[in-house]
């Protein structure tokens, strides 16, 4: 493969899935494409020197940095200009996968000439294996894989190993186990214009690489013959690709679209990636069986001499059984269990993971650090825990210990230069750099909010007036409380005086609350009463009022960062402005109100030196249900396509199980909050269900 590699010219077009990439360097054997952002903005209020503190922070080898921006200061933005000046690799890190999705399309209509990735978890639903000693209760695996979610991580990862261009938004995610890149690139199977294709040779390869032939139907991770043409689809491109013969040699390879048949682009070449990332060469995994059989024995062994009998004949049958998968395909369910051996590592030495996919020089954007660094951290004490049953009670080999999540202090030396994006730092951030850049101005103008205390007592009178004023003008009020029951007793109260009030909680049916949020901002209600989850990710323009109840309790709800992050909610609004009911001023309270306050200062500075007027930004909301609407349809279009292809739907009894499988789905989508994807489906739901009349 190297030799062919080599005699690529510098200047050829290699077609990738559809796209054309220049510039192919035959030294790394990566295209070499500048990042470049695209956008109808220039850099406003100060993100310019944000972008060049933080560019020549990179530069001049800063290790960490921290981007310290209020909310609406349009940090993704500055995070794109950075990342375009300094042209690296660059890993984007979030706690959630739905602010990892709004990131995932941010940039990429920033980057549209680049490899903007998207990685996380491809499970809509995910039981993992356990065994609950006290009831003797085993839980075996049980997965639903998202297969999109799941040929974008492949996309992620096998960009990585063919580009340097690339953006990659991920979740907690990208420290968990994959298969080596290096077990992976040694499988690519290069198709070549001209050269001889070997019928049993190259369909035997493609089969090692977990291609499934299926002569009838073409789906992602399948292939098929017919005659003289072969037809391949790659699990990690939406795009297939058709090879012709001439008798035994290639005559042309071009892309076409497997659902369509509409035809591509030709090229000289085409190179596939293993359908799975759990893939190993064949002589490597007979290689390594020998070393699973040998830790069976000790394992057997072990239990056997402690009077274990049960647990000895159950890790004899379980690992018997899929070392006879494993010599017979090269794969065997739950093959991950077995990365240690089969990689060769040393035990406790971690599996390989996305970070090990990028070249030594990437950079690391870690957004809303003060949540991301503590949830990376836990990540690997809950999965150990776990499996230790697992392997205490005969299910599991020792070495599937090593099939984990990294630690903490191997995450943070694999990855190098960074920057923490939050709002409010943590103490780790803090300690860790002094290279602070601040970005406190809005593009707006926009002030944070100004903040009263007021006593507790007489307190829900005091509130029903301030709503009042509020609601009055014509704006929306957030009111957050401590607990559920508070949050639908209050809301039951100021209905009671006429208020038009909602409540919001994670008892609330998730598909319901984008709707609940559209409906505030619509003007339906007027007070949304919450807990916590008022307090990140809300872009709610029309709320001018945020009431804190209970503001000086103790605990994680009302702790500096929280309250930061909740009076930010208040920020969106010219006349913004937030009222904290409390006894007394805690050190928590004291600490974010001094910070607002801080600044409030500079902001105001800023837009008189600047002749700048703060004006709520007034969203057309109409406009953005439906360009939110549309997205989601051409998301789940493609999905929806191939769903519709698998059933007669002029029979009653497939349209039942179509319907059934979509509302499968939709729950799923809106369990991890994907509100828009879950609304598509409903509608195609909706749309058979009407149909059914005309059938």
């Amino acid at each position: 493969m190297e030799d062919k590699e080599k005699n690529i010219d510098d200047k050829k077009k290699i077609n990738w899935g559809g796209e054309l990439v220049e510039n192919y360097h035959k030294a790394s054997g990566k295209a070499q494409i500048p990042l470049h952002v695209v956008s109808p903005y220039d850099p406003a209020g100060d993100q310019a020197q944000a972008i060049e503190k933080l560019a020549e922070g990179f530069k001049n080898g800063e290790h960490s940095q921290i981007l310290k921006g209020v909310t609406g200061s349009g940090k993704t933005y500055t995070m794109a200009k950075v990342i375009e000046k300094i042209n690296r690799p660059t890993l984007i890190l979030s706690h959630n996968k739905t602010l990892a999705a709004q990131l995932y399309r941010e940039f990429k209509s920033f980057f549209p000439n680049n490899a903007v990735e998207y990685f996380v978890s491809t499970y809509d639903y995910y039981q993992p294996e356990a065994y609950v000693p006290g009831r003797d209760l085993y839980i075996e695996k049980t997965a639903d894989i998202n297969q999109e979610v799941d040929r974008l991580r492949l996309s992620a990862s096998f960009s990585l190993m063919e580009r340097r261009d690339v953006i990659v938004v991920s979740t907690v995610s990208c420290i968990y186990g994959l298969g080596s890149p290096v077990d992976l690139k040694d499988m690519v199977h290069v198709f070549k214009k001209g050269e001889i294709f070997d019928h049993k040779s190259d369909i035997e390869a493609m089969v090692r690489m977990q291609y499934e032939r299926n002569d009838a139907v073409l789906t992602r991770g399948s292939f098929r013959v017919r005659g003289d043409v072969i037809e391949i689809c790659p699990s990690y491109l939406e795009n297939a690709i058709r090879i012709i013969l001439d008798w035994d040699v290639i005559e042309s390879i071009t892309w076409f679209d497997p659902i369509s048949g509409k035809k591509g682009d030709s090229v000289e070449q085409f190179s596939l990636y293993p359908a799975k990332q759990f893939v190993m060469p064949h002589e490597a995994v007979l290689n390594s069986i020998k070393v699973i059989e040998n830790e069976l024995k000790e394992r057997i062994e072990y239990f056997t001499s402690q009077g274990r009998l049960l647990e000895a004949e159950r890790i004899k049958s379980r690992v018997e059984y899929d070392i006879e998968m494993l010599k017979e395909i090269g794969y065997c369910s739950g093959i991950e269990n077995y990365s240690r051996p089969l990689t060769g590592r040393k035990e406790g030495q971690r599996p390989a993971v996305l970070l090990d996919y990028f070249p030594d020089d990437f950079v690391t954007f870690i957004d809303e650090s003060h949540v991301t660094l503590p949830q990376v951290g836990a990540m690997y004490e809950g999965d150990r825990s776990r499996k230790l049953n697992l392997v205490n009670y005969g299910f599991r080999l020792p070495s599937a210990l090593d099939n984990r999540p990294m630690k903490f202090k191997e995450f943070d030396e694999k990855v190098g230069q960074r920057v923490y994006v939050s709002a409010t730092p943590g103490r780790l951030e803090n300690a860790e750099t002094d290279n602070v850049v601040e970005q406190l101005i809005r593009p707006t103008g926009l002030l944070d909010p100004v903040i009263e205390v007021r006593k507790s007592e007489g307190q829900m009178e005091d509130l029903y007036n301030e709503i009042q004023k509020t609601t009055e003008q014509g704006r929306r009020v957030l009111v957050t409380t401590l607990t559920k029951k508070m949050s639908e007793d209050l809301t039951d109260y100021l209905l009671s005086l006429g208020l038009k009030v909602r409540y919001l909680h994670s008892g609330i049916e998730t598909i319901e609350r984008v709707e609940i949020l559209r409906d505030l901002r619509k003007g339906v209600f007027d007070v949304l009463i919450g807990i916590n989850l008022l307090r990140e990710g809300l872009d709610l323009p029309e709320v001018s009022l945020v009431a804190i109840l209970d503001a000086d309790k103790i605990g994680f709800l009302r702790s500096a960062t929280a309250l930061v992050q909740t009076i930010g909610r208040a920020a969106r609004n010219s006349d913004g402005r937030v009222i904290m009911y409390a006894d007394r001023e805690s050190d928590a309270m004291k600490e974010a109100i001094g910070e607002t306050k801080r600044r409030r200062e500079i902001q105001m500075q800023y837009n008189e030196e600047h002749g700048i007027t703060p004006t709520t930004i007034d969203k057309a909301i109409e406009d953005l249900i439906e360009r939110d609407k549309k997205e989601a349809i051409e998301d789940v279009k493609e999905e929806i396509d191939i769903r519709r292809s698998g059933y007669n739907l002029l029979a009653k009894k497939d349209r039942k199980k179509y319907i059934k499988e979509l509302e499968k789905e939709m729950f799923n989508y809106a369990k991890d909050l994907e509100f828009e994807k879950a609304a598509a489906l409903r509608d195609e739901i909706e749309k058979i269900k009407s149909e059914e009349i005309n059938f």
